[in-house]
């Protein structure tokens, strides 16, 4: 059973643009429909998490609108994190689904019990994901993510009873 869902940024929950305004503010866009299901999958009784490698206060902001409890930003070691969050949270990384996009995920993706990589992943990560999405980054890679999850762990029924 996936009891928790790690998710990279930059490349999954965002197509891995940066964009910078003449003042220096930085700019990211999030596909709403994989916040929904993010949601929802922490309204089933699911958890989730960011790891990511960079650190921005728009990405806090996310985490927080969607209710993401396990945030970690300016990660270097994506596995220690990981296994430091299963450890915590008391469960085995065979219990984790990760997504991922780039080689900074690498180890992550082969070390939890199920990786899924965006279509436009990197292809060394694709080379050794249990699952490739159809969606690129931020255009509901992350959606499409857990309802395969959602229907893998049998919980359709009470996912759609959440809007029945």
């Amino acid at each position: 059973m996936i009891k928790l869902i790690v998710l990279d940024v930059d490349g999954c929950m965002t197509d891995g643009k940066i964009v910078y305004t003449q003042k220096g503010d930085e700019l990211k866009a999030f596909n709403v429909k994989d916040g929904f299901a993010i949601v929802n999958w922490i309204r089933l009784g699911r958890a989730a998490a960011i790891i990511t490698g960079r650190s921005s206060k728009i990405v806090e902001r996310r985490a927080k609108e969607l209710g993401i409890r396990h945030f970690y930003q300016h990660v270097k070691d994506k596995l220690a994190m990981l296994e430091n969050l299963c450890e915590e949270l008391g469960i085995e990384c065979s219990e984790v689904a990760v997504i991922g996009d780039d080689l900074n995920d690498y180890r992550m993706l082969k070390a939890c019990g199920i990786s899924f990589v965006p279509a436009d992943a990197n292809h060394y990560v694709i080379d050794i994901a249990d699952v490739v999405l159809s969606k690129n980054g931020g255009e509901g890679a992350i959606r499409e993510m857990i309802e395969l999850l959602i229907r893998q762990e049998g919980l359709e029924e009470e996912y759609l009873a959440l809007w029945t």
